[in-house]
């Protein structure tokens, strides 16, 4: 793409028409920055057509003279701008489809209808009547859960005096929960005083109000590819850029997270180190530690989302345990092991920086509920949820083990065998697009979770979210035998 290109005639004919353009080439090909304001040129003007395959890195930076780095971080930004797509062993793409954008960022009528595809999946599963059976789904059954010891805290509260049942809480919550848990983060070996941690409405909020104090519109964010949709969509909402970096078993991709830190200058980095959504996955230590330095060099906070926390048998540091909350932000709620009408989450961070969300939260939401607040103190300090918690790990470790080996004999493939919590991340081999699947299963009353909507830009996926919890059904056993005999056909 530099100025001198070849002209038509003497130019490859094979070569894409981008290449044989030079009325529309950047100045020079020196920077990253001009092959990507070329090849979005070329993209935007339509003289590169959708699906239109690009030179290999290596071409390019042989052609033009340039370093493969250079090369590499264009390529990556325009990924994660949308305008490519990197096919693993295939190469890289004009951008086809929907995820197709004509400027740097979606417009807001492109972000109103991702999210709308994403607000179908979440009305879906909350509206989803008792005959739907959820086998992709992000919560565990009810008979799973505490009701028992629930309804057994609820009476001991109600029977209490006192104007927790009529006055607002405290602006940072509930007093003996929030030392409650600076117990608990202690046990992960993660100091923190209760003035350092901020009771929330769940992890929801403690994110919003997260996204909030640290995020302004065009600001750039790291996130999961997969990760958690409903955060995409929150971030979407507030008009952030999502940098998608791939999720490998041991963790991000910590290359392209540094690639994407040194072009974008991204201010956050979303994550979950423990028993990541959608995969099942653990962060390593090395790529843990790796995550950290690269967050140092590059000037970002990460926020580290905990919410499976005590679906773990065996603890293990996490990114806050080695950063003692200097550049990390730690969020955790209680919803997928008490109960996901109890709202009650916390963030756990710097003292400046508690003081600063717990101002948003007063803005935004006033108080917490502090009756709330002190039901799950009740049902965490009265020692029966470590034995409910001991009948669970149990039960899950059943679960995903009769699942996994169900699984294999269907002929799906597994992402990895998770170690702990609900979630198993599996594709059919040879199906590329697993909408089409969670379309067709949708007419048998079981909803499968196709992995595009754990995508930050909705790209297509032949990876599927499973439930362990429910996919030991025979239904679901049934209906995944069938899909697999109409793929292998």
């Amino acid at each position: 793409m530099p100025p001198h290109s070849p002209s038509p005639a003497s130019a490859d004919t094979t070569s894409p028409r981008w290449q044989r353009s030079p009325q529309t080439a950047p100045p020079s090909p020196g920077t990253s920055d001009q092959i990507v304001a070329g090849i979005k040129r070329q993209i935007d003007d339509r003289h590169l057509r959708p699906g239109a395959k690009l030179p290999s890195i290596r071409n390019f930076a042989e052609s033009y003279n340039i370093s493969r780095f250079t090369v590499v971080a264009a390529y990556d930004r325009l990924v994660a701008m949308g305008y490519l797509q990197s096919r693993r062993g295939a190469g890289f793409y004009a951008a086809a489809g929907p995820l197709s954008m004509q400027t740097t960022r979606p417009t807001p009528s492109e972000d109103h209808k991702r999210n709308e595809q994403l607000v179908w999946l979440i009305r879906n599963l909350l509206e989803a009547d008792e005959n739907t059976v959820l086998a992709g789904g992000p919560w565990l059954p009810n008979s799973w859960l505490d009701e028992a010891g629930l309804r057994q805290s609820l009476n001991v509260l109600a029977r209490k005096n006192g104007a927790h049942l009529l006055e607002y809480g405290h602006p940072f919550g509930y007093l003996p929960l929030r030392e409650h848990f600076a117990l608990m983060l202690d046990g992960l070996g993660i100091a923190a005083n209760s003035n350092q941690i901020l009771l929330t409405q769940g992890t929801s909020q403690a994110l919003e109000l997260v996204i909030r104090y640290l995020l302004k519109p065009g600001d750039a964010a790291l996130v999961d590819d997969p990760g958690y949709y409903n955060m995409f969509g929150n971030l979407r909402l507030n008009g952030i850029e999502m940098l998608a970096v791939p999720r490998n078993p041991d963790g991000p991709d910590v290359t392209v997270l540094e690639r994407l830190a040194t072009a974008h200058r991204p201010k956050v980095y979303f994550t979950q180190s423990v028993i990541q959504n959608p995969t099942g996955t653990d962060m390593s230590p090395h790529v843990a530690f790796k995550v950290l330095q690269a967050a140092e060099r590059h000037n970002f906070t990460v926020v580290e989302d905990d919410i499976f926390c005590d679906l773990q048998v065996k603890p293990t540091p996490r990114l806050a345990t080695l950063d003692q909350l200097s550049r990390v932000i730690y969020v955790r709620s209680f919803s997928k092991t008490l109960s996901g009408s109890l709202r009650v989450g916390f963030v756990a961070c710097a003292q400046d920086v508690a003081n600063e969300l717990a101002d948003l939260k007063m803005l935004t939401s006033i108080t917490t509920s502090q009756f709330t607040e002190r039901l799950i103190y009740l049902m965490l300090v009265d020692g029966h949820y470590r034995k409910y918690l001991s009948r669970l790990h149990e039960r899950l470790g059943e679960a995903r083990g009769t699942v996994v080996r169900a699984f294999e004999r269907t002929g799906l493939e597994l992402f990895v065998e998770p170690a702990d919590g609900m979630f198993v991340w599996a594709r059919f081999p040879h199906i590329e697009d697993s909408l089409a699947l969670a379309e067709t299963s949708r007419r048998d009353g079981i909803m499968l979770a196709p992995g595009s909507v754990f995508r930050p830009h909705l790209e297509r996926s032949p990876w599927m979210r499973f439930n362990v919890a429910i996919c030991e059904e025979p239904r679901v056993l049934k209906l995944l035998a069938r899909l697999a005999s109409g793929a292998a056909a």
